[in-house]
């Protein structure tokens, strides 16, 4: 009886179960069928021919079938690793999500017009590479802003711009995982486009209603007393801090019994170093200063760009307010001693990190 030949399941004739598509024979079954082929006895005539068990097809001239055409996931998933990283997969899954939620209206935006969903996806992770790759900001003292209850961080203000302000919100939401909800001048709610921004990114106006409302509720409140004249100071007079107003961020502290956290930042000043003032413009135009920057106006939009100073940012100790007596937020006196406490120690504070900084750059 001739010997049958065998054929490997799945790896050349017919495809294995479950495979849904030939492949292509390998090597070594196309050697193992070329030697078999070989070894076969001829037929005699007292021979029987063997039952066919199934049909033998020659594997070098077998058609081969390719997959289906479809996506290459494989490919697709190379690709989102290589933008987003090794995380990539969940972060695309966020941002699909995300979208779904903004299309369906399934978010929710509170009293203040806080919109977190668009803050957390959105203007947030805008800033982070600003902060980890251009500034590279240095944090210190994360452990000083309390982990729940209301607080009340009060910082310095440099830079022309209030960039300082975005990287402390930034700081706050990746260090403590806690959103900071901020107070902001009049003007910047005046402003179209941006007093809307504004809103849904947590600021409020800088009041003492809005601040008492937030601070009693628990909110992490940020406030910069230094104002316009603090971001706007010439570049002769960077660290040296300004008034803070009449202490109204200290007065919101004590009537909610909050911690106030000095916050000092060093680095902004050097971003858009303000060597000059349009003021007959900034007058016609209604807003504090116009600048001029050693770029700004003269690179025109290139001169925005802030310089990539290095940064460092350090809370400093809290300050109590809950063990002062009933009725002390009304005490002028008491107030003011208590915000040249907080000044003092964030212009010392300015001092000691100027001297750790090896460099404005660097």
């Amino acid at each position: 009886m001739a010997d049958a030949e065998v054929i490997p399941i799945g790896s050349g004739g017919r495809p294995g179960r479950g495979s849904g598509r030939r492949t292509t024979p390998s090597a070594a079954a196309r050697a193992l069928a070329g030697s078999s082929s070989k070894r076969k006895k001829p037929a005699s005539s007292t021979d029987m021919p063997a039952e066919p068990v199934g049909v033998v097809e020659d594997v070098e001239d077998a058609p081969v079938t390719e997959a289906p055409p479809g996506l290459d996931f494989a490919g697709l998933e190379r690709v989102v690793r290589e933008l987003f990283g090794e995380d990539g997969e969940r972060r695309v899954a966020e941002w699909l999500a995300f979208l779904r939620r903004r299309l369906s209206g399934n978010y929710e935006v509170d009293e203040f017009g806080y919109d977190a969903d668009l803050t957390d996806q959105v203007l947030l992770p805008v800033l982070r590479p600003l902060a980890e790759k251009w500034f590279r900001v240095e944090v210190r003292g994360v452990e000083n802003i309390p982990s729940d209850g209301g607080a009340l961080i009060v910082a310095n203000h440099s830079g022309t711009m209030p960039l300082d302000g975005l990287v402390t919100q930034l700081i706050v939401a990746d260090h403590a995982h806690r959103p900071l909800r901020t107070l902001a001048a009049d003007l910047v709610f005046q402003t179209p486009f941006v007093g809307e921004l504004a809103r849904k990114g947590g600021a409020t106006l800088a009041s003492n209603d809005d601040a008492e409302r937030l601070l009693g509720r628990g909110d992490l409140v940020g406030v910069w007393p230094e104002g316009f004249k603090g971001i706007g100071k010439p570049f002769s007079e960077r660290y040296k801090l300004q008034r803070f107003g009449r202490g109204g961020f200290v007065s919101a502290a004590m009537r909610t019994g909050v911690p106030i956290v000095p916050c000092s930042i060093v680095g902004a000043e050097e971003i858009y170093p303000l060597v000059g003032n349009i003021a007959s413009l900034a007058r016609l135009l209604g807003v504090p200063y116009i600048p001029i920057t050693p770029f700004f106006p003269l690179l025109g939009p290139l001169g925005l760009i802030p310089l990539p100073s290095k940064w460092l940012i350090e809370f400093g100790e809290p300050i109590r307010t809950d063990d002062f007596a009933d009725g002390a937020a009304d005490d002028p006196m008491l107030v003011f001693n208590v915000t040249d406490q907080v000044r003092e120690t964030i212009q010392q504070t300015l001092y000691a990190l100027l001297m750790q900084r090896r460099s404005v750059f660097f």
